[in-house]
């Protein structure tokens, strides 16, 4: 028997090399901005502004609720239709808008749905963020 949950989360999330990145935090914040850079650099859409989690087993997949699938609000121009991609499974949270980012954070983790997801915390409106989630994604070394 397979174990399925899931929850909403108040996040966008988009596909970066077939894994979902959650991008939460409060309206206003730039989950959106930094999804556009991020798929602008490759990634795909997932979901805007709401996105629902399940768990099968010990993985957690991302998708849209079905009523905003395949768009995204872009802030100044409108709701946009753009592709999309559903049931990606999670690999990290990236909160933002929280206050001043930490030089040297520590590894934090967050529990959703059950299950165990790496987070981090950045500036979504600094130029280097997309890259700053991707090195994240793609195991950079941290050697301090």
């Amino acid at each position: 028997m397979v174990d399925l949950s899931s929850e909403r989360l108040h996040a966008t999330a988009v596909a970066v090399d077939g894994v979902a990145v959650l991008i939460e935090g409060p309206s206003g914040a730039g989950k959106s901005d930094l999804a556009l850079r991020l798929i602008d650099r490759g990634a795909v859409l997932i979901s805007d502004d709401q996105t629902v989690l399940v768990r099968a087993g010990r993985v957690l997949h991302a998708r849209a609720p079905a009523e905003i699938a395949g768009r995204i609000e872009v802030r100044g121009i409108g709701i946009v239709a753009m592709p999309h991609v559903a049931d990606v499974p999670v690999r990290l949270l990236v909160r933002i808008g929280g206050g001043p980012v930490e030089r040297m954070p520590d590894r934090e983790i967050r529990r959703v749905a059950g299950i165990e997801v790496p987070q981090m915390h950045i500036e979504a409106f600094h130029a280097s963020a997309p890259i700053k989630v991707e090195m994240v994604l793609r195991g950079a070394e941290v050697l301090a």
